[in-house]
């Protein structure tokens, strides 16, 4: 501090001794009350500091707003694909139907019924593989009851439609079954398609909810088992064979046991694709059959005869042949889409008497058509 202050200082308070002593008096508590500011601030300074390390400030969360999740929309069960429906039989018979009644209709088209007629139809009556007695039988209607050309058309479908429906089943019956097991024997020549038609027969039984044991009774040719078990693999059917070269019969009777065993509902027996003019092998056939029938009483429960429309009137012969041997219950025809030779079955029917079971008009297993007698004649006459 200046000393000139001082000195003033020290001049006033002599001056005035009464306001010196206020004045003394007063410096005590100032400088008390200065000091205790001092040390409050000093005290102060240091805790915030302190304080704030030891207790940091918090920051505020601010929470993230609820996700709400977005329900799934329900996968959709894929479209199924539309059912692809049977080709018309009219097509499928095509060409016998332009062989017989093609020929009919443009035999007749704008000519009278006369000799020279008469003996043309003859010709296509045979062409058409009716078969000799039928188609003298159906010509010799025309020229009695026809009586003018527009007739004759309409004479021989209602003709065909009689034959055909003394051989027809009720519909609805064609895969009834009689005992459990329902044995079937499927005769036929190489060729005949006897083995697929029999994998296609499985496969509409088995669709029917019934389980079938198949035999590959045909032990002379490797590749008939080969092909019977990838048909029982396609249908889910059990395969009884043999070895190559063995006794059919052991197949036969192997099979009809391994069906009562487990409960099987059809057992549907191949046999060898025996030429019918080998008689040695039609005797073994007959054997087969007299194994079965010693297996299971009332067995075999159908036998049936496939045949190759192909063959025409040698099919006539085959089923007569065949029949000798076994006592058949029904007829398969099979390739009638690919054959001019249809009419047979009109011949079939009407010197045989074995009822017609099923048609084969294609690959698929569809194409093993229960016959119809209205739905074949409609199908050949248009």
């Amino acid at each position: 501090m200046d000393t000139s202050i001082l000195s003033q200082l020290a001049t006033h308070f002599l001056a005035h001794p009464l306001a010196g002593v206020a004045i003394l008096a007063l410096v005590p508590p100032l400088l008390a009350a200065a000091l205790g500011f001092l040390l409050r601030f000093s005290s102060g300074a240091s805790a915030e500091p302190a304080e704030r390390e030891s207790a940091p400030t918090e920051r505020e969360v601010v929470p993230e707003p609820e996700t709400v999740p977005i329900a799934a929309e329900p996968e959709r069960a894929p479209e199924p694909e539309p059912a692809v429906e049977p080709a018309r039989l009219r097509d499928r018979l095509r060409r016998t139907s332009d062989a017989l009644v093609g020929r009919v209709a443009s035999l007749f088209n704008g000519r009278s019924l006369d000799a020279d007629t008469l003996e043309e139809l003859e010709a296509v009556l045979m062409a058409a593989d009716l078969g000799v007695r039928t188609a003298d039988d159906l010509l010799e209607r025309v020229r009695r009851d026809a009586g003018e050309a527009a007739a004759v058309e309409a004479l021989l479908r209602e003709a065909m439609l009689e034959k055909l429906r003394s051989v027809e089943l009720a519909p609805g019956t064609h895969l009834d079954t009689e005992a459990v097991p329902h044995v079937i024997l499927v005769l036929g020549v190489n060729g005949a398609g006897k083995t697929t038609t029999i994998g296609k027969l499985a496969a509409r039984h088995v669709a029917l909810g019934r389980q079938v044991i198949l035999g590959a009774g045909d032990t002379f040719r490797a590749a008939a088992t080969e092909q019977l078990e990838t048909w029982g693999e396609r249908a889910g059917c059990d395969v009884i064979a043999g070895r190559a070269g063995g006794d059919p019969s052991a197949v036969a009777f192997d099979t009809v046991q391994a069906a009562a065993a487990r409960g099987a509902d059809v057992a549907i027996i191949d046999t060898a694709g025996r030429l019918q003019t080998k008689k040695p092998l039609m005797e073994e056939l007959g054997k087969l059959v007299r194994v079965v029938k010693k297996c299971q009483e009332g067995a075999p429960h159908e036998i049936l005869l496939v045949l190759d429309a192909n063959t025409g009137q040698n099919a006539l012969s085959q089923a007569k042949l065949f029949a000798e041997v076994a006592p058949l219950t029904g007829l398969i025809l099979t390739k009638l889409d690919g054959t001019a030779k249809g009419g047979v079955i009109v011949g079939l029917a009407d010197e045989l008497g074995v009822p017609v079971k099923h048609v084969g008009v294609g690959e698929a297993v569809e194409d093993l058509r229960d016959f119809s007698a209205e739905e074949f004649v409609d199908a050949l006459f248009g």
